[in-house]
């Protein structure tokens, strides 16, 4: 265990790229048997692992914002909330899009290179969701070839990522994606872990958690936080933690994004295959090309973004039920619905008359702070 330090110290490591260190230090972890005795060097290989891919995350962000004249690769954000399709290539991507977007993207096996971004939007329940069939996002991204890189910046900012499976191939795609996808800081369908990390002046490391921790011990936590230069501060797990959660506090960059695994090409399978794939959580099955289930797969997205519609009523008139403000279910009291409508707004705002499940009368005068549910009807008072 102690041999890692000479390791690192070896001059061939120091001359590498950080794609060659990154797979250096990942064969390493392969080769190292998971026991007692191995957890804190596994530990510290994580920490030097995240630190590396920290590395090639921001040189995404570069390569996503800054990528020189001819790149091409930033789709400007529209609508309510933004979607990515990702998935091998020729899973059926450019298909379902056509079929949900009414989007011309040519049905044809495309080269990797040649492709960007393709947008199109979908119209549902008076929201607008961009849709993004992002490229072959799994050819060697994380090495940072071709437009990998981009392609997993773009999928950062998503609301909601869905990995379109082949149903006749096996489940080795979706292990890979999500492989590639972790990899960039990415989490799928997880909540951040309850990790808090209070940085003080002087007094060294205090470690404190609410429930027992049986999946990291003190010297481990230590040896990580070291690693990162954190010599002097409290940190309190509320949750029973790993070394990744460690990390991915520490890191602060991951983005905890909702994914849905849509099953395409059922039409190829039959019906007890089926059965068994039901089993897999987060997942559609649907037939792009036939259209089947596809309104199952427009409710189960909705359920995902978490959107809310909020109806407009201007003084004296029936309220606007065509055109909803569509808010995140997180961001939904009055102020930011007066925000999404105008800056303005929120500085002119008196109250705001409410009608709805929010409220215990209809209708019901609120300030701003007031939370609001789905399909609530709003008039604002200026002041």
């Amino acid at each position: 265990v102690h041999g890692d330090n000479t390791y690192l110290k070896n001059q061939k490591y120091l001359g590498m790229s950080i794609a060659q260190k990154i797979a250096e230090i990942e064969n390493e972890m392969a080769r190292t048997q998971k026991n007692k005795n191995t957890a804190y060097h596994l530990g510290l290989l994580k920490a030097k692992l995240a630190k590396l891919k920290r590395e090639v995350i921001d040189a995404s962000h570069k390569a996503a914002g800054g990528g020189g004249a001819g790149e091409g690769f930033d789709v400007s954000k529209s609508g309510d909330a933004r979607v990515g399709l990702i998935g091998f290539p020729s899973v059926g991507k450019s298909t379902l899009l056509c079929k949900l977007t009414n989007t011309e993207s040519k049905v044809a096996q495309y080269e990797f290179t040649t492709l960007t971004c393709i947008p199109g939007v979908i119209h549902y329940k008076g929201s607008k969701i961009q849709l993004l069939d992002l490229p072959g996002i799994v050819e060697g991204a994380k090495d940072g070839r071709g437009r990998g890189r981009q392609v997993i910046a773009v999928a950062r900012t998503c609301n909601l990522i869905l990995i379109v499976l082949d149903a006749s191939k096996p489940m080795i795609h979706k292990k890979l994606i999500e492989k590639e996808l972790e990899g960039f800081g990415i989490r799928l369908n997880k909540q951040p872990p309850n990790i808090s990390i209070k940085r003080k002046d002087k007094g060294g490391i205090t470690v404190a958690s609410t429930s027992e921790l049986t999946q990291i011990d003190d010297e481990t936590i230590k040896s990580i936080l070291h690693e990162y230069r954190i010599i002097n501060c409290d940190i309190t797990f509320k949750c029973d933690g790993t070394v990744d959660d460690l990390i991915d506090v520490i890191e602060g960059n991951r983005k905890y994004i909702p994914c849905l695994y849509v099953l395409n090409k059922i039409d190829a399978i039959t019906i007890e295959e089926l059965d068994i794939l039901d089993r897999i959580p987060h997942y559609v099955p649907i037939s792009a090309k036939d259209e089947w289930n596809l309104d199952d797969l427009l409710d189960k997205m909705w359920e995902y973004l978490d959107l809310l519609r909020i109806y407009t009523k201007p003084k004296g008139q029936i309220p606007d039920y065509n055109a909803p403000i569509i808010l995140p279910a997180k961001r939904n009291t009055v102020e930011d619905f007066c925000l999404r409508i105008h800056k303005s707004l929120a500085q002119s705002f008196k109250q705001a008359i409410v009608w709805g499940t929010s409220v215990k009368h209809n209708p019901q005068k609120v300030g701003k702070d007031h939370k609001l549910q789905d399909e609530d009807v709003v008039q604002i008072i200026k002041k």
